[in-house]
């Protein structure tokens, strides 16, 4: 069997929210500070496991720091979890993908730019566009679109030039309604 990483790195573990709109834009940071300052990526933070924080507490707390929106708990679906090993040769990561399963009205955030960046929304056939991370560019937004109400697993492996990765679970959402 093959470590996971040969190099001593941090494990942080991290959730990403997707929230939409009405219209179906996604509402995405424009990061100010690492991780991937000057990208953009979904709303979201690193859980603070020395307080004992679930997943899911995780993703309410982030949506509410980052927007002020106050969600319930039936409003947060997770729809994914990507490892990713020896990322930016910093760390391990373990996220968890959440979507809010309600549309977000605009007046609902409470604030758009802050210390971690400003909020954008985007059409979704614009995200490709942007700067985002190689990772979600080339594995996550497909997965999420292939799975938009299903569930996913899988391992990015950072340590290869380029990465590569490895789908470790999938339940489209044509197969969850069966």
């Amino acid at each position: 069997m093959v470590p996971p990483s040969e190099t001593p790195l941090p494990y942080k573990i991290a959730v990403l929210c997707y929230l939409h709109d009405t219209e179906g834009r996604t509402l995405l940071l424009h990061r100010a500070k690492p991780p991937n300052k000057d990208l953009y990526s979904p709303v979201g933070g690193k859980l603070e496991f020395d307080l004992g924080e679930d997943p899911w507490a995780c993703a309410r707390r982030e949506i509410h720091e980052e927007t002020g929106l106050e969600l319930e708990p039936e409003h947060l679906r997770m729809c994914g979890m990507v490892s990713e090993t020896a990322y930016e040769a910093e760390g391990h990561w373990l996220i968890f993908l959440f979507q809010v399963t309600r549309p977000v009205e605009h007046h609902e955030l409470k604030f758009t730019e802050f210390d971690e960046g400003t909020l954008e929304w985007i059409e979704p056939d614009s995200i490709m566009d942007l700067t985002i991370p190689e990772t979600d560019r080339q594995v996550i937004w497909p997965m999420l679109e292939k799975h938009r109400d299903g569930f996913f697993g899988v391992h990015i492996d950072c340590r290869n030039d380029p990465f590569t990765w490895t789908v470790t679970q999938t339940d489209p959402a044509s197969q969850l309604s069966d």
